[in-house]
């Protein structure tokens, strides 16, 4: 690639490039076009929509609607007060639920087997031909059953509900409108007639149940009644309420359990005074407890008498006195004579509260037995208030129980002398006088519709699942290239691509040179339209396609430029050939170069040898000038590609090739290099790095968005300079050029070709 000539950037009306694949976005813009696009499709469908609703009313059989009306009361006449009649709803904060279920039952009984089975035995619907055909008029007919013509009736039934009414619309469509007034006027007597015998019905099996639980409940209070008295005589309870027993017993508790306390207080008072006094220390009786032996009162003498004997001993011993000296030993018997008495007092108080211990706690034993006993008395009082009650509680129960069943069987004898029935027919059915069904305005309407919506949904599906481009402004949006062109299909018929696949099965049996054509004959290859007739719309088109690439880059001169495309059949070779025959038309001097080495069709065009080529070329290079030939297009010089090579992509990646190249601007003023498809092989995105521009060809409605995105995904990803696209095989009603102006030659009888 020359690294002097800048890439070209997309011009003002070009987007951003979309490589990565676009989604399908529905927005109004793709459904106005798509509209636009496959306008027919939406035309076509929507007369078929309206003509099949036209069909579809003239089909059906005009039906009729008899209605009546119904007014259901869920609390009817309560003719002794109650509260709930039988048949009736709840009345109270749970009525307006009640009330709900009440009609939805009423009309699931109005639609039920039963009522309509009871209908068809009454009128014979079953043998009614008419009826069961739902056409006009009676036919006679097979006889079925009445369940078979039963649900044919539910069928044709409908009940509706008025809206914050106790009413309700019952209606009856039917082919025949007298017919259908009379089987609703007869379902509507059979319903109520049903009604009332459902009343009556449960009225009477509710007096027989009252009946049977009230002797039950009579045994059963006359047997609780007896067991409360057994009980009473067995736990000896009289007059006196279990109340005043309970707080007679609560006050002893009380009393006992104060006088308890008071004696375990008084048992550790006693306990703590005996341990003071065992603690005296009898060899050490000048210390003696204050509070307790000194409570005695012969202690506090003889203490003193043992003190003063003490003393003098000590006083005799201090002045002198020896141990055998008869006021030493007078002391000495002095001191033990009170020495003993002062112990055996000692003895007598601490025997006095060991006593008293004793006492206290034998009187705690009997006053907490008295205190367990009346617990348990207390305990015992409980559980016998609990079985009275029981007793008590079951009795006032079935007492209860018992009067309330007495006052309903009493109730019910009554209500069975005088029935009452809570539903009646508010209007009777009229003869219907016109037809419900078919509405031809609203079928014509639903039709249209319908018709219109699938068109769109047609047309807006042929637009998505269609990738392939139709227009250069499908190809700028989707790889954000500026559009160099546009060449018309010339072709008179639409030409099939080849694999390149089939080409490697077909290459071992075609001959590796192929022989010299005879010269004379006119050229017959379709590529040559711009040569063969210039005046024509095709080469107008090439001629200003060669214009705006020549003036792509006009400070930097394009010299090589390569064509490719996505794919095989896309028009690459004729759009390289129209390319080069049209900057020969210039004045250039142009060498086409045939570097598709895979599958080569230059020297088919031009009626030339494929011996010498390209690959003879880059093998050697002296050999360059002999390959290249002049053509009968002035300026124009071709290369074909040679031999088959085994390596197509090493030959386009070798040095060779770059200084093939070289050689070939010495020569020309611009070499045109027809490609192989890039996503198909390497070949082209190698070449593509060494020249200055490269061209991609796209074929309208065949070339693939996704394709096209590949290949100049290709082509960057090498840094190869991609100046735009040429769209090939457009429609002269696309408006992409106006070839109509260029239709007719002035007298040459030269128009626009054939061939693409």
């Amino acid at each position: 690639m020359n690294p002097s000539l800048p890439p070209i950037s997309p011009g003002p009306a070009t987007v951003a490039p979309n490589l990565e694949g676009s989604g399908f976005a529905l927005s109004p813009e793709v459904v106005l076009r798509s509209f636009q696009k496959h306008w027919l499709i939406v035309v076509v469908v929507l007369a078929l929509g309206l003509a099949g609703s036209v069909l579809y009313t003239q089909s059906r059989t005009p039906i009729f609607e008899a209605t009546a009306t119904l007014q259901l009361d869920p609390q009817p006449i309560l003719p002794l007060g109650h509260e709930v009649a039988p048949g009736g709803a709840e009345r109270g904060a749970d009525g307006y639920w009640s009330n709900l279920e009440y009609f939805a039952t009423q009309h699931q009984i109005i639609l039920s087997r039963k009522v309509a089975a009871l209908v068809v035995n009454k009128l014979g619907l079953q043998r009614d031909g008419g009826f069961l055909a739902n056409v006009r008029g009676k036919q006679p007919a097979a006889e079925v059953t009445v369940e078979t013509a039963a649900r044919v009736l539910q069928s044709r039934l409908a009940v509706k509900a008025v809206q914050e009414s106790r009413l309700a619309l019952v209606t009856l469509a039917d082919a025949d409108p007298e017919r259908g007034q009379r089987v609703l006027s007869t379902l509507l007597d059979v319903y109520v007639e049903q009604n009332l015998d459902s009343t009556l019905d449960s009225a009477n099996k509710t007096a027989e149940w009252l009946d049977t639980q009230l002797g039950k409940l009579k045994t059963d209070l006359e047997s609780q009644e007896m067991d409360l008295h057994d009980f009473k005589r067995k736990n000896n309870l009289l007059s006196v309420s279990f109340d005043d027993q309970s707080n007679m017993l609560r006050a002893q508790i009380q009393q006992l359990n104060t006088t308890l306390t008071d004696l375990k207080a008084r048992k550790e008072h006693v306990a703590a005074r005996l341990a003071v006094v065992q603690a005296f220390n009898p060899d050490d009786l000048s210390f003696i407890p204050q509070s307790e032996l000194f409570g005695s009162a012969s202690i506090s003498p003889l203490r003193e008498r043992y003190l003063g004997a003490k003393k003098d001993l000590a006083r005799l011993a201090a002045v002198g006195r020896g141990e055998n000296h008869p006021d030493m030993q007078a002391v000495r018997v002095e001191l033990e004579a009170a020495r003993t008495a002062l112990l055996a007092e000692v003895k007598n108080v601490r025997d006095g509260v060991s006593l008293d211990l004793k006492a206290v706690q034998g009187e705690l034993v009997g006053v907490n037995t008295l205190y367990e006993t009346a617990k348990q008395q207390a305990l015992g009082l409980n559980l016998n208030e609990l079985r009275y009650s029981r007793l008590r509680r079951a009795k006032d129960s079935t007492e209860r129980v018992f009067g309330m069943v007495l006052e309903r069987s009493s109730e019910s004898g009554l209500s069975k002398m005088m029935p009452f029935n809570n539903v009646r027919v508010l209007d009777r059915p009229l003869k219907p006088t016109s037809p419900v069904t078919p509405r031809p305005f609203i079928n014509l309407a639903f039709g249209g519709a319908l018709g219109l919506l699938l068109g769109l949904t047609g047309a807006l599906s042929r637009e998505l699942l269609d990738r392939t481009v139709r227009s250069t402004e499908d190809v700028e949006q989707e790889l954000g290239l500026p559009s160099l062109g546009s060449l018309p299909d010339t072709s008179s018929k639409k030409r099939g691509g080849v694999v390149y696949g089939a080409y490697y099965q077909r290459k071992s049996r075609a001959p590796a040179i192929e022989p010299e054509p005879v010269a004379d004959g006119p050229p017959v290859a379709s590529e040559l339209l711009v040569h063969n007739f210039p005046r024509s719309g095709a080469a107008e088109a090439a001629r200003s396609l060669c214009t705006n690439i020549l003036f792509v880059s006009p400070d930097h001169p394009i010299r090589t430029l390569l064509v490719t495309s996505a794919h095989p059949t896309e028009g690459k070779t004729t759009v390289a050939v129209s390319l080069a025959i049209a900057l020969a038309q210039t004045g250039r001097r142009t060498c086409l170069v045939d570097c598709d080495l895979r599958r080569s069709r230059i020297h088919r065009i031009f009626r030339f040898g494929n011996q010498h080529g390209v690959t003879t070329a880059l093998l050697d290079p002296s050999q360059l000038e002999r390959s290249t030939r002049a053509t009968e297009v002035p300026n124009l010089s071709v290369l074909t590609a040679g031999p088959i090579p085994p390596n197509p992509a090493d030959l386009m990646h070798s040095d060779a090739f770059g200084r093939l190249l070289d050689a070939l601007k010495e020569l020309f003023d611009t070499v045109v290099i027809d490609s192989p498809p890039a996503c198909l092989v390497t070949d082209a995105v190698v070449a593509a790095r060494r020249c200055d521009a490269s061209v991609l060809v796209v074929r309208a409605q065949l070339t693939r968005r996704d394709a096209a995105r590949r290949a100049i995904r290709a082509l960057r990803s090498v840094g190869a300079n991609c100046v735009g696209f040429v769209m090939n095989a457009t429609s002269t009603s696309a408006g992409t050029y106006p070839y109509k102006y260029y239709g007719k030659d002035d007298g040459d009888g030269e128009g626009e070709g054939d061939a693409a």
